[in-house]
């Protein structure tokens, strides 16, 4: 894939993203008889439109068969996610394993359900034609990144290279798609993203991409809810999520959402011992977009 080709497409994929973003924030997905509307955020970890493609289905599926209407949102970058989700704004919201521990501290937001199957792990890919065999090499370099606090794509890398003495100049570029296709490109030598995405991307996408750092595994990215939302309402959701994935249309849309094989969340065994990792002081608070 060419540069300009990958420039077009880049820029068509923008304005669609505008586009989908606010069709969907307009829509009611689920019960449009229901008596009041749920905002939903996403991390945007991919674009609009694959955001938007993946979740609307789960959310229509998931607000019908539990009485819910559910409306979509998609932030134009993780610091507006982080602003939205730490001011209490959504009532459920899929967030990185870290974002859980912030939202948890500043809301007492509930994990309900992650996925059961895979650990979350940060991975640090150079190109497949790349000279760079170490992290070492990256001593001085110009690293992508999504963002300063997305957990496995840049916080846990971040500090794992800096316990390492390794120093870096990051380059945030908003999604894990513009960390994978920077590095492509040749617009620095290296960027982080994580397991979950990756094997997301097409195959024209990985094949141009070689794992140079994996991190240790966590616990993946939870579906929360605010406590504001009844009780007996975020049981039925984590009850219907659960069921979906008992068919095969049920298992397609939740491994959409990164949730393959979901399970009951629980905070102090998924997430608590996130708060010993010391990682408080690689966070960026109140970043710009």
């Amino acid at each position: 894939m060419n540069n300009r080709m990958m420039s077009v497409t880049a820029l068509f994929t923008l304005w669609l993203g505008g586009l989908m973003a606010g069709l969907a924030q307009a829509a009611c997905l689920g019960d449009p008889n229901a008596t009041r509307r749920h905002e939903v955020y996403v991390v945007p970890q991919l674009t609009p439109p694959v955001l938007l493609a993946n979740w609307a289905p789960l959310l229509e599926q998931l607000g019908r068969q539990t009485g819910l209407c559910f409306e979509l949102r998609v932030a134009a970058s993780i610091p507006d996610f982080e602003r939205a989700l730490l001011s209490g704004q959504p009532d459920f919201a899929f967030v990185n394993p870290y974002h859980a521990v912030m939202a948890k501290q500043t809301h007492g937001y509930l994990p309900l359900v992650i996925d059961s199957q895979q650990k979350l792990s940060g991975i640090l890919m150079v190109r497949a034609d790349s000279p760079i065999q170490s992290i070492r090499e990256l001593e001085g370099q110009t690293i992508a990144f999504p963002a300063p606090n997305a957990f496995g794509a840049s916080l846990l890398i971040r500090s794992q290279l800096a316990q390492q003495g390794i120093r870096i100049q990051p380059k945030y570029v908003k999604t894990h798609a513009n960390v994978y296709r920077a590095v492509i490109l040749g617009d620095v030598l290296a960027g982080g993203g994580v397991n979950n995405t990756l094997k997301r991307e097409s195959p024209v996408v990985r094949e141009q991409l070689r794992l140079l750092y994996e991190t240790p595994g966590h616990a993946p990215h939870p579906f929360v809810a605010h406590p504001r939302v009844a009780e007996h309402l975020r049981e039925t959701v984590i009850t219907t999520l659960l069921k979906l994935g008992d068919n095969e249309a049920g298992r397609r849309m939740l491994d959409a959402i990164q949730i393959p094989s979901p399970m009951r969340a629980d905070y102090a065994r998924d997430f608590l011992p996130l708060e010993s990792l010391q990682i408080e002081k690689f966070l960026v608070k109140n970043e710009k977009p």
